[in-house]
C-alpha cells in the first residue's frame, strides 16, 4: 500500500487490493493500549539473559584468523561481550548448513571454545540453492514455493552461486524439512541461536522475473510507488503458489511463518530458551523472535532515526529490537561509531554489525580511548541488566513495552509528543544520546517529575523544561526518574560472570519521599520458567517518611 501525507492534515491509504482491517484499542495509557494489542496478537517472548549482553557481528571477517584477532582485542580491552554472530562468509560458497573448511577451518572447535569462555554463537541461514543435500531433500519432500502451475519450483537468485529456490514455511512438510536440517546442523556447529535473513522473501533478480506472466494478479490496476513498478521487484511473482494460496496474499507472512518453526527447533536443539533474529516480521512475530532495523548506513541521520525504529517496534509487540551499531553500509568514522556505541549500549538488542568491504568497526579496533569509553558505557548496561531483564518479564507477562518514548509516560504533556531524540527504559531510566557530529552538549526535555543524574546521583531542579546538559565525547547523558527503584548488579565481561556478582538497588525518591520497583530473576535460559513458576520475583517499596523498605 501507499500512504500519502497531506498538509490538510490528512492521510490517504491506497492498496493493491484485499482486505484492510482497522482495530481500535482503547485505554487510559499508551502502555495499556500496547498490552491490549499484544493480548490479541501474542505476548512478546522472554529472551535469554545472555542475549541482553553486547553482541558482535560482521559480514566480512572472511576467515577464522581475522575473527580470532577481533575476539582477542575485545578481550585485551576487557570490553563486555556475550555473543558472536556468523554471517554468510562462514559458509562454503554461501550454502546453508555448511561451513568453509578452508577459510574457517577449526570453526566447530572455536565455537566450543567461545562457549567455554561464557560466550554464545549465532549462525545465519538464508535461502536454498540447488544441487546439494538440503535442496535434494526439500525437492523430495515438496517444500518449495512453486510457480503459478503449482508444480514447478519458483526460481530466483540470492547469495549462493546459481539459482535459488524458496522454502514455503506455511507448508507443514517444510517445517519438518527445516527442523531436520537445523537439528543435524547443531551436530556440525554448536550454535545457540539462528539468524534468519533474506526472508521477505528476497530475490536478486530484477526486471522481468521468469515465470511472471502478464496477468491481473501479477500486474494489478494499482501498484504502489516502487522502483520497477512491479510487485515482483526483488521478490517472487504474486501468482506463485504457497500452501496457503497465492504469494500475492501471503508475501508478508514469509518471514513470520519461518520464525515460529525456527524458534521451536532452536529450543529443541539447545534444550534452552530460543534466540531467533529475523529480518522480516509481521503482526505477532515478537512472540517468537527478535528483529533488527535492517541495512542502515554509517550516517548521523541513521543514528538518529534508529531511535524511532526502536520505539515503533516496541509498540508493534517486538520489544527485543536493535539497529546495526555504527552502521551497516559505508565506512564509519571514529566519532560517529563512538556515539553509536554509546546509544547502542541501550538498544534492547545491542549488536555492532557491518558489511563486507567496509572497515572494521568493533569497539576494540579504534584504539585505547575508544575502547575505554565503549567499555565504560557497556558496563553501565551490564550493571542495569537486572532492571532490563525485569522489563522483559513484564513485557512477556503483561504485554507492554521495554523501550518507550517520553510521550508514552507523559501523555498529557504536549511537549513530549514530538520528542524522538531521547527515550526511556521502562518508566524510570532516560537515555539522551548525542546525535550530531562535533557536539559536546545535548538539549534534554525533562517532563514533570523528579530526575536524578545517573553519574552524580544528584537530584535536579529541572521540571517541564528544556535544559542543555554537558555531553563530552566520553559520556552519554543518563537520568533516573524519582519514585522508582532499579535493581542492579556488578558488571563483568560476560553475563555468565556478571550473574554471579552482588546485587544492589538504586533508590530514587519522588517528591513525597516514596519509591517502588521490582526484580525478576531465574536461571536465565531455561524454557518456560515463568509458566512453570520457577523464578523469584521481589517487589520493593521505600518510604522516607517511615524509613522502611
Amino acid at each position: 500500500l501507499d500512504v500519502t501525507l497531506s498538509p490538510n492534515p490528512s492521510l490517504t491509504f491506497r492498496t493493491i487490493g484485499g482486505i484492510l482491517d482497522f482495530y481500535l484499542f482503547m485505554g487510559p495509557t499508551p502502555e495499556n493500549v500496547v498490552q491490549q494489542y499484544t493480548e490479541a496478537i501474542g505476548r512478546p517472548h522472554m529472551p535469554a539473559y545472555w542475549s541482553l549482553g553486547f553482541q558482535l557481528s560482521r559480514w566480512g571477517y572472511n576467515s577464522l584468523d581475522v575473527l580470532k584477532k577481533t575476539v582477542d582485542r575485545m578481550k585485551h580491552y576487557d570490553i563486555p561481550y556475550d555473543v558472536q554472530h556468523y554471517d554468510i562468509d562462514y559458509m562454503e560458497r554461501r550454502l546453508d548448513f555448511t561451513y568453509d573448511k578452508v577459510n574457517f577451518a577449526g570453526l566447530p572447535e572455536f565455537m566450543k571454545e567461545m562457549k567455554k569462555n561464557g560466550k554464545r554463537n549465532i549462525v545465519i541461514l538464508d535461502e536454498e540453492p540447488g544441487t546439494y543435500r538440503p535442496y535434494e531433500l526439500g525437492q523430495e519432500m515438496g517444500v518449495w514455493v512453486n510457480n503459478s502451475d503449482g508444480v514447478t519450483p519458483a526460481v530466483g537468485q540470492a547469495w549462493p552461486p546459481g539459482d535459488s529456490v524458496f522454502p514455503d514455511y506455511t507448508n507443514p512438510r517444510t517445517v519438518e524439512w527445516w527442523t531436520q536440517l537445523c537439528l543435524e546442523f547443531k551436530d556440525v556447529l554448536d550454535y545457540d541461536g539462528i539468524w534468519i535473513d533474506m526472508n521477505e522473501p528476497s530475490n536478486f533478480m530484477r526486471g522481468q522475473i521468469p515465470g511472471c506472466a502478464d496477468t491481473e494478479i501479477n500486474n494489478p490496476p494499482f501498484i504502489p510507488t516502487i522502483s520497477d513498478r512491479s510487485l515482483a521487484e526483488k521478490t517472487l511473482c504474486p501468482d506463485s503458489k504457497t500452501y496457503l494460496g497465492d504469494h500475492y496474499n501471503t508475501h508478508s507472512l514469509f518471514g513470520w511463518s519461518q520464525t515460529e518453526p525456527t524458534f521451536n527447533v532452536v529450543q529443541q536443539a539447545t534444550g534452552k530458551r530460543a534466540f531467533v533474529l529475523s529480518r522480516s516480521t509481521f503482526v505477532g512475530s515478537g512472540k517468537y523472535g527478535a528483529h533488527w532495523l535492517g541495512d542502515n548506513f554509517s550516517l548521523w541521520k541513521d543514528l538518529r532515526r534508529s531511535i524511532i525504529g526502536i520505539l515503533e517496534f516496541n509498540l508493534f509487540g517486538i520489544p527485543y529490537i536493535g539497529a546495526d551499531i555504527c552502521g551497516f553500509n559505508y565506512n564509519t568514522t571514529y566519532e560517529l561509531c563512538l556515539r553509536w556505541m554509546q546509544l547502542g549500549s541501550f538498544y534492547p538488542f545491542s549488536r555492532n554489525h557491518n558489511s563486507e568491504g567496509n572497515i572494521e568497526q568493533d569497539p576494540a579496533v579504534f584504539g585505547d580511548d575508544f575502547a575505554k569509553i565503549s567499555r565504560a558505557t557497556l558496563r553501565i548496561r551490564y550493571s542495569l541488566l537486572p532492571y532490563l531483564y525485569t522489563l522483559f518479564y513484564e513485557s512477556h507477562v503483561h504485554g507492554g513495552t521495554v523501550a518507550r518514548s517520553l510521550m508514552h509516560e507523559f501523555t498529557s504533556d504536549q511537549e513530549t509528543h514530538g520528542i524522538d531524540t531521547a527515550f526511556l527504559w521502562g518508566s524510570a531510566f532516560m537515555i539522551a544520546p548525542v546525535l550530531e557530529e562535533a557536539t559536546r552538549s545535548v538539549t534534554v526535555y525533562f517532563p514533570d517529575a523528579q530526575w536524578f543524574d545517573y553519574y552524580t546521583v544528584l537530584p535536579s531542579a529541572w521540571k517541564k523544561s528544556y535544559v542543555t546538559v554537558s555531553a563530552p565525547l566520553n559520556k552519554i547523558p543518563l537520568y533516573i526518574r524519582g519514585g522508582y527503584i532499579l535493581p542492579q548488579q556488578a558488571p563483568a565481561t560476560t553475563t555468565t560472570e556478571s550473574r554471579l556478582n552482588p546485587f544492589g538497588l538504586i533508590i530514587a525518591l519522588d517528591e513525597q519521599g516514596q519509591a517502588s520497583g521490582s526484580l525478576f530473576w531465574d536461571d536465565g535460559d531455561s524454557i518456560d520458567t515463568i509458566e512453570n513458576e520457577n523464578y523469584f520475583l521481589a517487589k520493593y517499596t521505600f518510604s522516607e517518611v517511615s524509613g522502611n523498605m
